[in-house]
């Protein structure tokens, strides 16, 4: 029978050969919003991985946007020609279409990288600055109150988007995902529980999609037509009063209805005292109800580490991807292990042909 996961799939006029996905794994790693050396080592490895596509790690629109002061960012000329550089030197190896997640983190920022505690750094701190966010609500009660966008800001941020995804053109790259997950600026403004505005963009659903789905329209409108633009959420906040999947599904149909090219399914994130019941798949049934009632392509993720795992989500129909994240981290050949189990096949670079287990002649392809 033939693997359901190393079918072909299309998002728009963009072809992947299979349906592995290597999630946006943010490294803490860039200089000044630059890419560096560590992010040509890394990408590297998962270019050559036999996934379907590769997007990049969450990349900030603003220097403000970003986690930390180490996360990669898409605002600068600098930053510009540092990724393509990197971008240049994978192209030579590697024929995997490359995606990159454009991001704002909202009141999640000017924090420390996760190997240091992650704590927020005070805006009196040299390397800290003051947040932004819907509304003056900090994410932890310890933490310095964000500032609430007014007017200007939105525009401003909006604007930003545009800007990036401008750049991403540019660097030729084959698709865009925004952030609208994990409690950072796009899913701060969804949620009840960290937005609290009373002008157009708070109270309602209707009026708390306004802003993520001004973002969508204006970053769809600026990047090419035959170029995917997809959106990751957190459809739940697994907290009460919080975003659900009833209203991540009417978000996910209003996105459908502007064009967009897919929806990755997340959740958490936004609320400290979110209880999460982790298990395999447990995002999964997440994913499948909102392909079902958006009717567009969708990705599923979050403890997703064995190939027979993959392969049963995509041929039950649960999603039409899968993406992998730590997974992808701890093997960077994972689709090359799934496609010995599942009886398919993966691209390789000539390099490393010889490696082929002698009962698996048929494994490698030529990338």
């Amino acid at each position: 029978m033939t693997s359901q996961l190393f079918t072909p799939v299309h998002l728009g006029a963009l072809a992947l050969e299979n349906r592995i996905v290597i999630a946006p794994m943010c490294q803490y790693s860039a200089e000044d919003g630059s890419a560096t050396d560590w992010h040509m080592m890394h990408l590297g490895q998962m270019a050559i991985s036999g996934a379907g596509l590769l997007i990049l790690e969450a990349s900030a629109v603003t220097p403000e946007g970003r986690i930390t002061p180490g996360d990669l960012g898409l605002y600068s000329d600098e930053n510009e020609a540092a990724l393509e550089g990197v971008l240049t030197a994978i192209r030579s190896y590697s024929s995997m279409p490359i995606a990159i997640q454009l991001s704002h983190a909202g009141r999640k920022a000017s924090c420390k990288v996760p190997w240091e505690g992650g704590a927020q750094i005070p805006a009196s701190e040299p390397e800290g600055w003051r947040c932004l966010a819907p509304s003056a609500i900090a994410f932890n009660p310890a933490n310095e109150a964000p500032l609430a966008l007014d007017a200007k800001g939105l525009a401003d941020t909006i604007a930003a988007f545009v800007a990036a995804a401008k750049r991403a053109e540019r660097l030729g790259l084959d698709g865009i995902e925004l952030h609208g997950a994990h409690g950072y600026l796009l899913h701060e403004f969804l949620s009840p529980l960290s937005n609290q505005r009373t002008d157009d963009y708070g109270g309602s659903l209707e009026n708390r999609m306004r802003f993520p789905l001004e973002v969508f329209d204006a970053v769809r409108a600026a990047f090419p037509a035959n170029k995917p633009v997809g959106v990751r959420i957190s459809a739940t906040d697994w907290k009460d009063g919080g975003l659900d999947l009833a209203q991540s599904v009417e978000f996910a149909k209003a996105l459908a209805a502007r064009g967009c090219s897919y929806i990755h399914v997340s959740t958490g994130g936004l609320h400290i005292d979110q209880v999460i019941p982790l298990g395999p798949n447990y995002q999964v049934p997440f994913a499948k109800a909102i392909k079902a009632e958006a009717g567009m392509p969708t990705m599923a993720v979050g403890l997703i580490t064995e190939a027979e795992q993959a392969e049963a989500i995509i041929a039950d129909g649960e999603a039409d991807m899968v993406s992998l994240a730590r997974g992808m981290l701890y093997d960077p050949r994972w689709p090359w292990h799934a496609a010995s189990k599942l009886g398919a096949h993966v691209k390789c670079p000539p390099q490393y042909l010889r490696c082929q287990p002698r009962e698996l002649k048929s494994l490698f392809e030529t990338a």
